[in-house]
Protein backbone atom coordinates (compact mmCIF):
# COMPACT_ATOMS: atom_id res chain seq x y z
CA UNK A 1 0.00 0.00 0.00
CA UNK A 2 1.29 3.28 -1.25
CA UNK A 3 1.15 6.55 1.07
CA UNK A 4 1.55 10.27 0.09
CA UNK A 5 2.68 12.63 2.78
CA UNK A 6 2.91 15.62 1.13
CA UNK A 7 4.59 18.77 3.39
CA UNK A 8 2.77 18.19 6.61
CA UNK A 9 -0.48 17.14 5.22
CA UNK A 10 -2.41 13.58 6.49
CA UNK A 11 -1.69 10.58 5.05
CA UNK A 12 -3.83 9.71 2.12
CA UNK A 13 -4.14 6.26 0.87
CA UNK A 14 -4.53 5.26 -2.67
CA UNK A 15 -3.80 7.44 -6.19
CA UNK A 16 -7.29 8.69 -6.91
CA UNK A 17 -9.53 7.85 -9.50
CA UNK A 18 -9.50 4.95 -11.89
CA UNK A 19 -7.66 5.34 -15.10
CA UNK A 20 -8.98 3.92 -18.37
CA UNK A 21 -6.43 1.43 -19.28
CA UNK A 22 -5.85 0.41 -15.63
CA UNK A 23 -9.68 -0.20 -15.98
CA UNK A 24 -9.34 -2.26 -18.95
CA UNK A 25 -7.09 -4.32 -17.40
CA UNK A 26 -8.37 -5.15 -13.96
CA UNK A 27 -11.77 -5.83 -16.37
CA UNK A 28 -10.11 -8.28 -18.38
CA UNK A 29 -8.62 -9.92 -15.49
CA UNK A 30 -11.44 -10.14 -14.04
CA UNK A 31 -13.98 -11.51 -16.90
CA UNK A 32 -11.16 -13.93 -17.61
CA UNK A 33 -11.15 -15.42 -14.03
CA UNK A 34 -14.62 -16.17 -14.19
CA UNK A 35 -14.09 -19.34 -16.56
CA UNK A 36 -10.67 -19.94 -14.04
CA UNK A 37 -12.92 -20.54 -11.23
CA UNK A 38 -14.93 -23.17 -12.87
CA UNK A 39 -12.54 -24.67 -15.04
CA UNK A 40 -9.45 -24.03 -12.87
CA UNK A 41 -7.13 -27.10 -14.11
CA UNK A 42 -8.30 -26.22 -17.96
CA UNK A 43 -7.44 -22.90 -17.58
CA UNK A 44 -4.16 -23.50 -16.27
CA UNK A 45 -3.06 -26.30 -18.62
CA UNK A 46 -4.16 -23.88 -21.47
CA UNK A 47 -4.13 -20.94 -21.09
CA UNK A 48 -1.52 -20.98 -17.63
CA UNK A 49 2.54 -20.65 -18.96
CA UNK A 50 3.20 -24.41 -18.73
CA UNK A 51 6.95 -24.17 -20.38
CA UNK A 52 6.84 -28.20 -21.24
CA UNK A 53 3.98 -27.44 -23.29
CA UNK A 54 5.61 -24.16 -24.84
CA UNK A 55 8.50 -26.17 -25.79
CA UNK A 56 7.16 -29.21 -27.14
CA UNK A 57 3.71 -28.43 -28.25
CA UNK A 58 4.44 -25.02 -29.28
CA UNK A 59 1.76 -23.18 -26.96
CA UNK A 60 4.07 -20.12 -27.30
CA UNK A 61 0.66 -17.71 -26.69
CA UNK A 62 1.09 -18.45 -22.97
CA UNK A 63 3.32 -16.48 -22.85
CA UNK A 64 1.05 -13.74 -22.47
CA UNK A 65 -2.15 -15.44 -21.64
CA UNK A 66 -0.67 -16.38 -18.45
CA UNK A 67 -0.61 -13.28 -16.91
CA UNK A 68 -4.94 -13.12 -17.16
CA UNK A 69 -5.17 -16.65 -15.23
CA UNK A 70 -5.83 -16.70 -11.36
CA UNK A 71 -5.60 -19.12 -9.14
CA UNK A 72 -8.55 -17.71 -6.55
CA UNK A 73 -10.22 -14.34 -5.71
CA UNK A 74 -7.62 -13.49 -3.37
CA UNK A 75 -4.68 -13.88 -5.83
CA UNK A 76 -7.03 -11.89 -8.27
CA UNK A 77 -7.79 -9.20 -6.20
CA UNK A 78 -4.41 -8.86 -4.72
CA UNK A 79 -3.07 -8.54 -8.11
CA UNK A 80 -5.64 -6.00 -9.20
CA UNK A 81 -5.01 -3.90 -6.49
CA UNK A 82 -1.44 -3.66 -7.28
CA UNK A 83 -2.54 -2.54 -10.72
CA UNK A 84 -4.29 0.17 -9.44
CA UNK A 85 -2.31 1.54 -6.76
CA UNK A 86 0.50 2.16 -9.16
CA UNK A 87 -0.74 1.98 -12.73
CA UNK A 88 -2.82 4.76 -12.09
CA UNK A 89 0.04 7.31 -11.74
CA UNK A 90 2.35 5.59 -13.92
CA UNK A 91 -0.62 5.72 -16.79
CA UNK A 92 -1.29 9.57 -15.80
CA UNK A 93 1.93 10.41 -16.41
CA UNK A 94 2.95 8.29 -19.87
CA UNK A 95 -0.52 7.91 -21.09
CA UNK A 96 -2.82 4.93 -22.06
CA UNK A 97 -1.03 3.57 -24.80
CA UNK A 98 2.46 3.69 -23.21
CA UNK A 99 1.49 2.03 -19.85
CA UNK A 100 -0.22 -0.26 -21.39
CA UNK A 101 2.70 -1.29 -23.62
CA UNK A 102 4.97 -1.13 -19.99
CA UNK A 103 2.57 -3.49 -18.35
CA UNK A 104 2.29 -5.87 -21.43
CA UNK A 105 6.11 -6.05 -21.74
CA UNK A 106 6.75 -6.73 -18.26
CA UNK A 107 4.14 -9.50 -18.34
CA UNK A 108 5.96 -11.34 -21.07
CA UNK A 109 9.37 -10.59 -20.01
CA UNK A 110 7.82 -12.27 -16.57
CA UNK A 111 7.32 -15.58 -18.32
CA UNK A 112 9.93 -15.26 -20.40
CA UNK A 113 12.11 -15.61 -17.36
CA UNK A 114 10.27 -18.51 -16.16
CA UNK A 115 11.03 -20.44 -19.95
CA UNK A 116 14.62 -19.87 -19.32
CA UNK A 117 14.92 -20.86 -15.90
CA UNK A 118 12.81 -23.99 -16.45
CA UNK A 119 15.81 -25.26 -18.91
CA UNK A 120 18.63 -24.79 -16.95
CA UNK A 121 20.54 -27.84 -15.27
CA UNK A 122 19.47 -27.25 -11.95
CA UNK A 123 17.38 -30.23 -10.47
CA UNK A 124 14.57 -27.92 -9.45
CA UNK A 125 14.15 -26.60 -12.53
CA UNK A 126 12.29 -29.70 -13.77
CA UNK A 127 9.20 -28.22 -11.44
CA UNK A 128 9.19 -25.11 -12.83
CA UNK A 129 9.52 -26.81 -16.47
CA UNK A 130 6.39 -28.49 -15.72
CA UNK A 131 4.28 -26.68 -13.51
CA UNK A 132 1.58 -23.65 -14.41
CA UNK A 133 2.80 -20.24 -14.02
CA UNK A 134 -0.26 -17.94 -13.53
CA UNK A 135 -0.84 -14.57 -12.72
CA UNK A 136 -0.09 -10.89 -13.56
CA UNK A 137 2.28 -10.70 -10.51
CA UNK A 138 5.38 -10.57 -12.89
CA UNK A 139 3.63 -7.15 -14.74
CA UNK A 140 2.56 -6.26 -11.22
CA UNK A 141 6.42 -6.23 -10.47
CA UNK A 142 7.08 -4.43 -13.38
CA UNK A 143 4.47 -1.42 -12.28
CA UNK A 144 6.33 -1.52 -8.73
CA UNK A 145 9.62 -1.01 -10.04
CA UNK A 146 8.40 1.68 -12.66
CA UNK A 147 6.87 3.83 -9.94
CA UNK A 148 9.88 3.22 -7.31
CA UNK A 149 12.03 4.85 -10.41
CA UNK A 150 9.06 7.58 -10.63
CA UNK A 151 9.24 7.89 -6.78
CA UNK A 152 11.75 7.04 -5.25
CA UNK A 153 11.37 8.51 -1.70
CA UNK A 154 7.48 8.20 -1.50
CA UNK A 155 6.90 5.58 0.98
CA UNK A 156 4.87 2.43 1.04
CA UNK A 157 3.72 0.55 3.91
CA UNK A 158 5.53 -2.74 3.25
CA UNK A 159 3.33 -6.15 3.45
CA UNK A 160 0.75 -3.40 5.08
CA UNK A 161 2.43 -2.70 7.90
CA UNK A 162 6.14 -1.12 7.44
CA UNK A 163 6.35 2.15 6.10
CA UNK A 164 9.81 2.15 3.99
CA UNK A 165 10.77 4.16 0.72
CA UNK A 166 9.57 2.50 -2.51
CA UNK A 167 13.16 2.40 -3.68
CA UNK A 168 14.18 0.17 -0.90
CA UNK A 169 11.25 -1.89 -1.17
CA UNK A 170 11.81 -2.87 -4.24
CA UNK A 171 15.65 -4.05 -3.49
CA UNK A 172 13.56 -5.99 -0.47
CA UNK A 173 10.99 -7.67 -3.01
CA UNK A 174 14.13 -8.31 -5.52
CA UNK A 175 15.81 -9.95 -2.23
CA UNK A 176 12.86 -12.03 -1.42
CA UNK A 177 11.95 -12.83 -4.91
CA UNK A 178 15.33 -14.26 -5.80
CA UNK A 179 16.15 -16.01 -2.59
CA UNK A 180 12.71 -17.61 -2.69
CA UNK A 181 13.19 -18.82 -6.27
CA UNK A 182 16.58 -20.38 -5.31
CA UNK A 183 15.10 -22.10 -1.62
CA UNK A 184 11.88 -23.18 -3.27
CA UNK A 185 12.61 -23.83 -6.76
CA UNK A 186 9.47 -21.61 -7.39
CA UNK A 187 6.87 -23.80 -5.65
CA UNK A 188 3.70 -22.99 -5.80
CA UNK A 189 4.63 -18.96 -6.08
CA UNK A 190 5.94 -17.50 -8.96
CA UNK A 191 9.40 -16.28 -8.05
CA UNK A 192 11.52 -16.24 -10.70
CA UNK A 193 8.05 -14.81 -12.65
CA UNK A 194 8.65 -11.63 -10.12
CA UNK A 195 11.90 -11.08 -10.46
CA UNK A 196 11.75 -11.37 -14.13
CA UNK A 197 8.99 -8.22 -14.03
CA UNK A 198 11.31 -6.38 -12.00
CA UNK A 199 14.24 -6.75 -14.17
CA UNK A 200 12.45 -6.66 -17.40
CA UNK A 201 10.69 -3.08 -16.10
CA UNK A 202 14.08 -1.53 -14.91
CA UNK A 203 15.93 -2.79 -17.92
CA UNK A 204 12.99 -1.39 -20.22
CA UNK A 205 13.10 2.32 -18.44
CA UNK A 206 16.88 2.41 -17.77
CA UNK A 207 18.88 0.68 -20.13
CA UNK A 208 16.50 1.14 -23.05
CA UNK A 209 16.95 3.85 -23.38
CA UNK A 210 20.86 3.61 -23.61
CA UNK A 211 20.18 0.87 -26.24
CA UNK A 212 18.47 3.06 -28.17
CA UNK A 213 20.74 6.21 -27.63
CA UNK A 214 23.44 3.49 -29.28
CA UNK A 215 22.05 2.76 -31.44
CA UNK A 216 20.83 5.99 -32.94
CA UNK A 217 24.78 7.53 -32.27
CA UNK A 218 26.06 4.46 -34.43
CA UNK A 219 23.58 5.04 -37.14
CA UNK A 220 24.27 9.16 -36.72
CA UNK A 221 28.27 8.46 -37.13
CA UNK A 222 27.59 6.08 -40.16
CA UNK A 223 26.06 8.95 -41.96
CA UNK A 224 28.30 11.45 -40.90
CA UNK A 225 31.24 9.31 -42.40
CA UNK A 226 29.50 9.00 -45.45
CA UNK A 227 28.87 12.78 -46.15
CA UNK A 228 32.72 13.11 -45.21
CA UNK A 229 33.78 10.73 -48.17
CA UNK A 230 31.25 11.94 -50.33
CA UNK A 231 32.25 15.73 -50.07
CA UNK A 232 35.96 14.75 -49.25
CA UNK A 233 35.84 16.48 -45.70
CA UNK A 234 38.64 15.94 -43.75
CA UNK A 235 39.36 16.56 -39.75
CA UNK A 236 42.41 18.91 -40.54
CA UNK A 237 44.88 20.14 -43.94
CA UNK A 238 44.18 20.64 -47.35
CA UNK A 239 42.61 18.28 -49.86
CA UNK A 240 40.65 19.46 -52.18
CA UNK A 241 38.50 22.43 -52.67
CA UNK A 242 36.03 21.64 -49.26
CA UNK A 243 38.63 21.79 -46.55
CA UNK A 244 36.28 22.25 -43.69
CA UNK A 245 37.33 23.31 -40.03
Amino acid sequence: MSRFAPAGSSVQFGPGPITPAVRAIIIANVALFLPSFFAPALMQQVFGLVPELVFTRGLIWQVVTYAFVHADVTHVLFNMLIVWMFGVELENRWGAVAFTKFYFICGIGAGFTVLGISLLPWGPAHQIYVASTIGASGACYGLLMAWALLFPTREILLFFVFPVQARIAVLIFGALAFFSGLGSGGGTVAHFAHLGGLVVGYVYLKGSRGLRFSFQSAITRWRFARLKKKFRVHDGGKSGPWNVH
